[in-house]
């Protein structure tokens, strides 16, 4: 039966292994993981770390733009309702 390890505990090996303070097969006996398991955990750590700063910027520009268009949509619907109550009352601008 295969173990599964948590999270947590696959980002503390990976973060081990890339400080290369212990060989692999060190880290292996420590943490009783296969060292083809750690290695895997290493090199997604490493292809994971740029995006995890890149993901931020793209959530806050992402959250920048539904919070404008949400404005601009708002904004429409208010002037289409001041045109409307223009009209009735007989406002001329």
């Amino acid at each position: 039966m295969r173990r599964q390890h948590p999270p947590a505990f696959k980002a503390k090996v990976a973060l081990e292994a890339v400080k290369e303070e212990k060989t692999v097969a060190e880290l292996s006996s420590q943490f009783l993981v296969h060292p083809t398991q750690i290695k895997q955990w290493r090199d997604i750590l490493e292809k994971g770390l740029p995006n995890l700063f890149q993901s931020r910027q793209t959530d806050k520009e992402r959250d920048r733009e539904d919070l404008v268009t949400r404005l601009y949509e708002q904004i429409g619907k208010l002037q289409v309702q001041s045109e409307w109550l223009k009209k009735k009352l007989g406002i001329r601008d």
